[in-house]
């Protein structure tokens, strides 16, 4: 019984080593029909490689074009907040003005009372040096 095991399992392993040997005869056999077919028809092996380098550049391509994309996005969306800016700066710019003109209007009434309360100041003093002078008068 034990004999008969053994047996199988010799079999099995020398099944496993046709298999593999067999395997590799295939995987040889196609790369020696590859590389024949290189040098026998090289016209073949010149439109593999054009066909390659034409996937190089349009993947290339496609990669530059795509970080060119996201900068023209980037710059369309920096261009519409620039233009934004512009417009806010503007009425900021209106509203300044407006300030400027409303606080260059109040100091010139302030000056203005400011001259005002001069001159009452004023003529009270020559109406007191008047009234003093006709008491004087009047007096005398």
């Amino acid at each position: 019984m034990q004999q008969q095991m053994e047996m199988e399992e010799r079999r099995g392993s020398l099944e496993v080593y046709l298999l593999r040997l067999v395997e590799d005869y295939h995987q040889n056999t196609n790369l020696i029909r590859e590389n024949a077919d290189v040098l026998c028809f090289p016209e073949k092996s010149t439109k593999a490689a054009l066909r390659a380098a034409q996937r190089v550049s349009e993947l290339l391509l496609d990669t530059v074009n795509g970080g060119v994309q996201v900068s023209f996005t980037n710059e369309k969306l920096i261009e519409a907040e620039i233009r934004a800016l512009a417009v806010t700066v503007a009425r900021y710019l209106k509203q300044t003005n407006q300030w400027l003109a409303t606080s260059h209007s109040m100091n010139s009434i302030l000056k203005e009372i400011g001259d005002f309360e001069n001159w009452m100041k004023t003529m009270d003093y020559e109406c007191k040096s008047i009234n003093a002078a006709l008491k004087k008068i009047c007096n005398s």
